[in-house]
């Protein structure tokens, strides 16, 4: 078994990794900026034709995993909207970056097909109109964040849904590993993910110890190559931890065999109320 990607990577997608989003602290989120521009430079150095993007936070069809069949995606962040974030309703937008991307409806179509035949739930997402300028779909942060340190090709866009099965998130990776080989193309992977986010009595979730003990394993987990071992979690513990990535971590598990992670973990740090990995993993 191979890597079928150029390159492949977990991220997280807390706004302020951006430093222009850090609100005057660009010290809060370094050690996971330096990780995010180690993994851009890896990323842009595989030359992907294309990247795929796995993010908890894109369109959200019950039940289904959702894969974008636009023409083109949009979106923005700003310093509002990571003030809102933490529940400051401020006015004002301040800085924002703004993001255009092409999609890749070839691979889209191949990877909505192939789950469909296999009998996965899945949906192959539009907007507005069957193409052109108007067939527009919005990026989310999950999306934009990672990107902003990518090489700016095509992407396609998957979201997972927490009611289908783990094991069928791995069987869609498998699918998705399989369709980027067949197509032929150079295509990059990113598992947009961050982990527990009960780390912060005064964050938006609170505290819980099971944040500490869930990241703990996970660190270990992904150190391993063992990615499966984030479907042990019982569920009170995912309950109190709040993690986001398990699910596109497992995706990216199906699509990566285990004797092909040829991997680096290069940072895990909480420095807000949620914690943050950055791993690579390597063509062979």
């Amino acid at each position: 078994m191979i890597n079928p990607f150029v390159f492949a990577c977990i991220t997280p997608h807390g706004l302020p990794i951006l430093e222009e989003l850090s609100q005057g602290n660009p010290q809060l989120m370094a050690r996971t900026r330096s990780g995010m521009k180690q993994l851009g430079t890896w990323m842009r150095e595989a030359d992907p034709e294309t990247i795929v993007v796995l993010t908890p936070h894109g369109l959200k069809i019950d039940g289904m995993f959702s894969v974008t069949d636009s023409s083109y995606l949009s979106g923005e962040m700003s310093e509002q909207t990571v003030a809102g974030m933490v529940g400051d309703r401020r006015e004002d937008k301040g800085v924002t970056v703004e993001f255009n991307r092409a999609v890749d409806r070839d691979l889209a179509k191949r990877i909505v097909a192939a789950a469909d035949k296999a009998a996965l739930p899945v949906a192959a997402a539009n907007f507005a109109t069957a193409e052109g300028p108007f067939s527009t779909l919005p990026l989310d942060w999950g999306v934009m964040v990672p990107l902003y340190f990518m090489p700016d090709v095509p992407i396609v866009v998957v979201t997972p849904s927490r009611r289908i099965s783990y094991e069928d998130h791995i069987r869609f990776g498998a699918i998705l590993g399989e369709q980027v080989r067949q197509s032929g193309k150079r295509v990059g992977l990113i598992a947009s993910c961050d982990w527990s986010h009960a780390h912060d009595v005064n964050g938006p979730y609170g505290y819980h110890e099971d944040a500490v003990e869930l990241d703990r394993r996970v660190v270990a987990s992904l150190k391993e190559d063992e990615i499966e071992k984030v479907m042990e979690f019982a569920a009170p513990m995912i309950d109190h931890a709040k993690p986001d990535g398990i699910w596109q971590a497992l995706i990216l598990a199906g699509a990566i065999p285990r004797e092909a992670r040829n991997s680096t973990f290069l940072s895990y740090e909480v420095p807000t109320y949620f914690g943050m990995m950055t791993v690579a993993y390597h063509a062979q």
